[in-house]
This record gives C-alpha cells, sequence and structure tokens, in this order.
C-alpha cells in the first residue's frame, strides 16, 4: 500500500473518530490519543507536560509507551482501532 493511501485512510480514519459521539472507555481514548500523536507528531519526548495535570500525565504516559512505532506503524494501528469501533 502506498504512503498516500495511508494518509487517505488515515484522515478518513480521523474523521469518524472526530465524530464519534459515544462514550468510550479510558484505555481506549488513551490509546486512540497515543496513536494519533505519534502518527503526527512522533515520539513524546518532545511533548510539554508541566507535571500539575492527572489527565495530561496519562496521556503523556501512554504515548511514550508506543514511542518505538514508525509514523506508518502508528497510523496503521489508529485505523485499525477506529475501525474495530465502528463494527461493534
Amino acid at each position: 500500500m502506498s504512503e498516500k493511501d495511508l494518509e487517505i485512510r488515515f484522515a478518513e480514519a480521523y474523521e469518524i473518530a472526530s465524530n464519534m459521539t459515544e462514550a468510550l472507555p479510558q484505555d481506549v481514548m488513551l490509546r486512540i490519543y497515543a496513536y494519533y500523536k505519534q502518527a503526527t507528531q512522533g515520539n513524546a519526548m518532545h511533548a510539554n507536560y508541566s507535571g500539575h495535570d492527572l489527565r495530561d500525565a496519562f496521556k503523556i504516559n501512554a504515548w511514550m509507551q508506543i514511542s518505538h512505532l514508525t509514523s506508518a506503524e502508528a497510523k496503521e494501528l489508529y485505523i485499525e482501532t477506529i475501525q474495530s469501533l465502528i463494527k461493534k
């Protein structure tokens, strides 16, 4: 699959995720967040975290846990996760 195809599928998955109205479990939301951030910004080492917000700490931690993934791998996992949610 070409990089262009991956970008199109990623954009479509992002659109679907942006329009979801059902509440998702926190762990799923964190996984989606982490995949998106890794796909679009790379490793979490560059993230700004002030240390004052617990929610942000969980988000940064989720992102750091997948820092070994390439951008393309993170995009594929993001797409797979969104697709699995809409099939339920």
